[in-house]
């Protein structure tokens, strides 16, 4: 059976333990979604959304580091933007994140997140060879 290891990475915003930021399964990573927050839980780019992606990549960034990985590793994100508003603005943001070799993707459009201030919330999974 593979070892399962929960991770809270350094740097990344308080939870309360709440949840687990990332939890490693033999090769593979989950990694809850990550919003906007910086490493004291306050929001990032309130109203400016490519603000908002700069935060969401620096803290998968974070997750992945934690892991032993980056974010080549990741093969598939969930992308909940809330309202269609910020949709153009929050793709073009993103574009380009992960060079020739982007990992699957899937973009949802919802009312809220569980702060109003969050515009968008990434979720993701990696494996490590």
């Amino acid at each position: 059976m593979a070892k399962v290891e929960h991770i809270q990475p350094e740097g990344s915003s308080p939870n309360g333990n709440r949840y687990t930021h990332v939890v490693k399964v033999g090769p593979w990573i989950q990694i809850a979604g990550q919003t906007a927050s910086d490493a004291e839980g306050n929001v990032v780019g309130a109203g400016d959304p490519v603000a908002q992606v700069e935060q969401v990549y620096k803290n998968l960034e974070i997750a992945m580091r934690s892991a032993g990985g980056t974010l080549a590793n990741i093969v598939k994100t969930t992308v909940y933007v809330v309202g269609p508003e910020n949709m153009d603005a929050i793709r073009a943001a993103r574009a380009g994140r992960f060079g020739d070799k982007p990992p699957t993707s899937t973009l949802v459009l919802i009312s809220g997140l569980a702060r109003p201030e969050f515009m968008l919330e990434i979720e993701a999974i990696a494996y490590l060879e």
